[in-house]
């Protein structure tokens, strides 16, 4: 290897990964997986409970990283909840309604939205440990039928609806894999 070759140039190349702190490692995991579709990949041996999880296509990386335990606990003995000066972390996605169908069958509240003045569509949701989660997808190829943008239903910002007394108890498996199957499209939006 020669030691002449020039350094590279400082660059960024993305996004590589979210990690949050959880209390119920299970529930969060069966979330991220089973209600949002990524899917988990080998983590290494950090010395407490964890999970990476990954895009579902081919290659896809691990842009979740869930640790409990550990590091994760505050000085209180328990992990954090919500997602501090970060509002929200946010996906591109297609399939607008399977996602608000899984929400639905889960038991988790939403809310819905479309970006003025553009074709984007999206969805809000929070994970078991309070990290509220954006789905953006391109409204243009998911069908007819808009999102809900009635009073209640429809995303306001800034206004939390996270509420962890209420909470649905996630666990595995949650999902059918036949009738949520992970899709390989590549098509506009992802």
């Amino acid at each position: 290897m020669s030691m002449n070759r020039p350094l590279p140039s400082a660059a960024l190349h993305g996004l590589f990964h979210v990690a949050i702190k959880t209390s119920d490692l299970e529930s969060t995991r069966v979330f991220w997986r089973d209600i949002i579709g990524l899917r988990e990949i080998d983590r290494p041996d950090f010395g407490y409970p964890g999970a990476w999880l990954a895009c579902p296509q081919p290659g896809g990386q691990a842009i979740i990283h869930i640790y409990a335990g550990g590091p994760a606990l505050g000085a209180s003995g328990i992990a954090p909840r919500g997602t501090g000066a970060i509002d929200h972390v946010s996906l591109s996605c297609s399939g607008y309604r399977d996602f608000v169908a899984r929400f639905k069958d889960a038991g988790l509240q939403f809310r819905e939205f479309v970006v003025p003045g553009t074709t984007l569509w999206q969805l809000f949701v929070y994970d078991p440990s309070g990290v509220q989660l954006e789905l953006t997808f391109e409204g243009s190829i998911e069908g007819d039928e808009l999102p809900d943008m009635t009073p209640g239903r429809a995303y306001v910002a800034g206004a939390d609806f996270y509420d962890a007394s209420s909470y649905p108890k996630l666990g595995a498996p949650l999902v059918e894999k036949e009738r949520w199957p992970i899709s390989y499209s590549f098509g506009v939006g992802d």
